[in-house]
């Protein structure tokens, strides 16, 4: 088992298991090896209910969050096409799509015995609208790790904190077996090359948008790789912490079962000196008396 398996068996778990499932995995990675992997893998955060719902639909319905993602492709085509007409008719596309998906959710969340309050089901939708938005909130979403929701605010994607999220995008490998999946599964051709009559106007636009969003992947990469560097420096931290201070509990324990030992031992040279004392004041007495007689 290597990492991604790892961190997929663990989002896979129910929420209630996840801390004690996050443990035993970490353990194997460590016997196997894979120490990195381990000290990865114990900083991977537990689910908001929200983001483990979001996970539940991705793993139950991947073909559906493929679709939605697929849409997120043509919506972002048509932007850089400055098609106003298209995205005029993809956005009911996006509205229903989003409503099947939160129905869906809600379903399978009654299945496993969980209670989706307005609030989850809000950011749940967010997420999912974030997912479609955003490449790589769209692959996060996909890959069914997330630790919060998501929500697209304009300049980027946040968590549900308001702080900028950790996705991360994926390796160039898994990141095209998820847009194979995608084109395998869209129904609308792959974009025609770009005619020779693009006006000059709507070149430069295109290209501009291309440079900002490339731009804009580059920065969230880097912060996301950052906020990793950044986990498994504090968990190798913790983990540190953690075989210090059981040294010392242990080292505290010799010291304590010596001392109990030593008491032990002087209550019994204690014991032995009174019945001594005792001893000795009887032969006084007794010795005082004969004296007295003669």
């Amino acid at each position: 088992m290597d990492f991604d398996e790892a961190a997929d068996a663990l989002y896979a778990a129910p929420s209630a298991d996840f801390i004690s499932k996050r443990n035993e995995l970490a353990k194997q990675l460590k016997a196997d090896g894979d120490q990195l992997g381990s000290t990865r893998l114990k900083a991977l955060r537990k689910p908001t209910v929200a983001a483990w719902l979001a996970n539940l639909l991705a793993r139950e319905l991947p073909d559906d969050i493929d679709d939605l993602l697929a849409l997120g492709d043509e919506f972002r085509q048509a932007t850089a096409d400055l098609d106003g007409e298209r995205l005029r008719e993809l956005t009911p596309r996006r509205h229903k799509l989003l409503d099947q998906l939160a129905k869906s959710a809600a379903g399978l969340a009654e299945r496993e015995g969980q209670k989706v309050s307005a609030d989850v089901a809000q950011k749940l939708r967010e997420t999912l609208d974030a997912g479609l938005v955003d490449p790589a909130a769209g692959e996060a979403v996909r890959e069914a790790r997330l630790s919060s929701a998501l929500r697209h605010v304009g300049f980027g994607v946040v968590d549900e904190s308001g702080e900028p999220s950790n996705v991360t995008p994926l390796t160039d490998e898994r990141r095209k077996r998820a847009q194979d999946r995608r084109r395998a599964r869209s129904e609308v051709p792959e974009p025609e090359p770009e005619k020779e009559t693009e006006s000059a106007a709507a070149k430069a636009k295109r290209e501009k948008a291309e440079r900002e969003r490339e731009e804009r992947e580059a920065a969230e990469k880097a912060a996301a790789k950052k906020e990793l560097d950044d986990a498994v420096a504090a968990a190798e931290a913790a983990e540190a912490l953690v075989a210090d201070l059981d040294t010392q509990l242990s080292d505290a324990r010799d010291a304590l079962a010596e001392a109990q030992e030593t008491v032990h031992r002087v209550g019994e040279e204690l014991d032995e000196a009174r019945k001594a004392a005792r001893a000795a004041q009887k032969d006084s007495r007794e010795a005082r008396k004969r004296y007295n007689r003669l």
